[in-house]
């Protein structure tokens, strides 16, 4: 029911049945069916909270892209909204550019690519983000060598670090997923520099089924491989 960009990890809704289909069908077109991801980003964000109200469409539509899916803030595209929470402030002594934080990015709308670009857009990008990281040129790098030590030095992570860690009814009920290992493993050593909102922070799932809703929740890792 919904859908991850390839990297992204995550909870994935999946639908049973016909019924339970059109059931969250209908509560999706509702804006009913609320949706949290958390980000790993490069620098520490000025701001605690802050939306990001700017239009996407695709930016080979306006100007040349090498990068036929790649998307860009236009006034002709479709309205997207995304508010940002700085759940962590992390330094890594390891890393030469060691400012990251843990943002967690709420999407009011449901565009391609939305999150990462509104976040490279207030200049925080994801890190390991091939497209909207420091050079497209990386990705077009990426799919004709694989993962090698130049992009290991640019992007640090092998896939772009987004994880789809809430999904939730309005008053029904809910389901969460916490960083997968290889996430967890980055933010691991760093040291925080902001208080993490423990009161929610959520909890590791791995799949789960509901008969009588006709639905199951699974929670996914991408395997990164050349396109």
């Amino acid at each position: 029911m919904n859908r991850l960009d390839r990297e992204t990890s995550g909870l994935v809704l999946v639908a049973k049945t016909a019924a339970a289909a059109r059931h969250f069908g209908l509560l999706m077109q509702r804006h009913s069916l609320g949706k949290e991801y958390l980000a790993i980003v490069w620098g520490w964000p000025q701001w605690a909270h802050t939306m990001v109200d700017a239009p996407l469409d695709r930016q080979s539509k306006h100007q040349h892209s090498v990068i036929w899916l790649k998307q860009m803030i236009h006034s002709a595209g479709a309205p997207a909204r995304t508010e940002f929470f700085v759940e962590r402030r992390i330094r890594k002594p390891s890393s030469s550019d060691n400012r990251f934080s843990i943002i967690r990015a709420i999407p009011h709308t449901g565009r391609t690519h939305q999150i990462r670009l509104h976040l490279a857009s207030i200049g925080h990008p994801i890190v390991g983000d091939k497209i909207y990281g420091p050079d497209e040129q990386l990705y077009l790098r990426f799919i004709e060598a694989g993962w090698i030590h130049e992009l290991e030095q640019k992007l640090l992570l092998p896939r772009h670090a987004l994880h789809s860690s809430k999904l939730a009814i309005d008053g029904e009920r809910e389901w969460t997923s916490a960083l997968p290992p290889d996430l967890a493993e980055f933010c691991s050593g760093g040291l925080q520099s902001a208080a993490e909102r423990s009161d929610d922070r959520p909890s590791l799932i791995s799949a789960r089924s509901d008969p009588a809703g006709g639905i199951a929740i699974r929670s996914s890792v991408p395997i990164v491989a050349r396109e």
